[in-house]
């Protein structure tokens, strides 16, 4: 029977992936730029069919979610070890600025479409009517919160993606403040999750069978167990309440001053 590795060899471990993590963005930030070389500079490279084009920009907007992959996961590191880096900041523009984010790499088409809009109230507008819902009270658009925002627009970013990819043809984001309490609440009408599975999913590389399509499609688990840990590592939780055939509600609980 194999030992179980030391507290050293884990440490050791966990170093290397660090590491190879680091490591990887610099080959990705490559690819990114010969992309973006190739769309803003055709004067010098050529022009680009409307095909050619669609498919260099789609191409980026994976390179850059890939790029945010590997951010992502050294943020889980830091924020295993303690790291924060808090500073006001406005949750409500933050969530704004994330679901474009959210669509620009998993919506191509949705967020080409906001972008022809004048100004963020037309742009919900327009989002309302693709069943993409953003609800913020306008008092909390102007509120600050304390708090680690690069971790909070990772955490939300990850919950809004997973929306979009399990929706059927809704998707909201309500965001609302309870005393010193910040939540936001991000649901989808997909298949849903079995309340057995409800655990399983925040554990990294779990693997459930084939009756739960919805984990399926989660790919290696690592997305809401992260998640989770950013958001423990904050000071808060996120829990979900979905029945399989139901859709999904993930809520996300934060103290909105972040003492640690």
């Amino acid at each position: 029977m194999k030992n179980r590795p030391t507290e050293s060899e884990d440490f050791f471990q966990k170093i290397q992936i660090e590491f190879l993590i680091h490591e990887l963005k610099t080959p990705v930030s490559v690819v990114e730029t010969g992309l973006r070389t190739l769309l803003e500079k055709r004067e010098k490279y050529g022009d680009l069919s409307s095909r050619q084009e669609k498919t260099l920009k789609r191409a980026l907007r994976n390179t850059q979610k890939t790029r945010e992959m590997l951010h992502h996961l050294l943020e889980v590191g830091r924020s295993g070890s303690g790291c924060l880096s808090c500073a006001l900041f406005r949750p409500g523009k933050v969530a704004y600025d994330v679901l474009m984010e959210a669509l620009e790499s998993m919506s191509g088409g949705i967020y080409e479409q906001c972008r022809r809009c004048r100004g963020e109230e037309e742009t919900i507008h327009f989002l309302t009517g693709c069943g993409i819902f953003l609800s913020v009270p306008p008092l909390l658009n102007d509120t600050e919160m304390f708090q680690d925002q690069t971790k909070f627009r990772q955490i939300l970013g990850n919950l809004i993606k997973n929306a979009l990819h399990h929706r059927r043809g809704r998707v909201e984001v309500i965001m609302r403040q309870a005393e010193d309490q910040l939540m936001t609440d991000v649901s989808d009408d997909g298949c849903g999750i079995d309340p057995a599975h409800h655990q399983l999913i925040f554990q990294r590389y779990a693997q459930v069978g084939k009756e739960c399509v919805a984990l399926q499609r989660m790919g290696h688990g690592l997305g809401l167990a992260g998640a989770r840990i950013l958001a423990r590592g904050l000071g808060g939780d996120i829990e979900v309440k979905s029945r399989k055939g139901e859709g999904a509600i993930f809520r996300l609980t934060l103290p909105m001053k972040n003492d640690a």
